[in-house]
């Protein structure tokens, strides 16, 4: 029989190689995430040039982005170059999250999917930002101006608003797999989000009245991509079943998270 004070030590030692599991991977994404910096730092300015094209090409002519602080032309790409090295260090952070969550198996074939299928619709939705929202958005505000006000927005202020719209529209590309994950772990049934789709619908527009400028022309253009997304997981979750099985894929938390 086995003895108490073994058992509190077998726990003790699982929860410590989960402990040094975490801190490893937390260690390897930061040492990749500083080398991918650091290489981006050197060209930061560039990177800048590059996020503010659309601004840039919305001004009218004559006109140019200004900086309201000394340290903005320095701080600005380098705060830039911190947020770029996490996004494309993304796809390796998600793979050891998932690791620390299945430590006995490797990732089967449903995972590796789902694992591409967010990464690449994360990077889609930051894609469509950049290409066809920020060119639109930009163009209006700078369109709808008052004649004799020359815009000439500040580096900062327009870095914080294209990050929330990048991130945004990221974050709500990713609408099809987390309806396919909520279906499948069988916390919704299909049905019900069928049912449900007018306050979907709805609820777009909300969000996208949250995470926008203020104006119903930029609400617009992330509200209706999110409901078609919505509607494409609804198409998804059709070739896949409701719940899943013992042997399936489903998300486990570990032991001492749980209790």
């Amino acid at each position: 029989m086995e003895r108490p004070d073994s058992v509190h030590k077998g726990k003790s030692g699982a929860g410590n190689s989960r402990f040094l599991a975490l801190r490893s991977a937390i260690m390897r994404s930061l040492i990749l995430v500083g080398v991918v910096f650091a290489l981006l730092l050197t060209r930061s300015n560039d990177l800048y040039e590059w996020l503010s094209a659309p601004i840039r090409a919305s001004l009218p002519e004559g006109a140019t982005m200004i900086a309201t602080e000394v340290t903005s032309t320095f701080f600005a790409p380098f705060k830039l170059a911190i947020i770029a090295a996490f996004v494309l260090c993304m796809p390796y952070m998600i793979t050891q999250a998932y690791r620390l969550i299945h430590p006995d198996r490797p990732p089967r074939l449903a995972a590796w999917l789902l694992i591409a299928l967010s990464v690449v619709l994360f990077y889609a939705g930051m894609a469509f930002a950049f290409l066809v929202a920020f060119p639109l958005i930009m163009g209006f505000f700078a369109m709808v101006g008052p004649a004799n006000v020359l815009l000439t927005p500040d580096i900062n202020s327009y870095m914080d608003i294209a990050l929330k719209l990048l991130f945004a529209f990221g974050m709500t590309f990713e609408i099809p797999v987390i309806t396919v994950v909520l279906v499948r772990v069988g916390i919704v049934e299909l049905e019900t989000l069928r049912a449900k789709r007018s306050y979907v619908f709805l609820g777009c527009f909300v969000v996208g009245m949250l995470l926008t400028p203020p104006d119903m022309f930029s609400q617009s253009l992330l509200a209706v991509p999110m409901w078609l997304l919505f509607e494409l997981g609804l198409v998804l979750c059709r070739w896949l079943p409701a719940q899943e099985h013992a042997d399936s894929e489903q998300v486990s938390l570990p032991d001492s998270v749980t209790k």
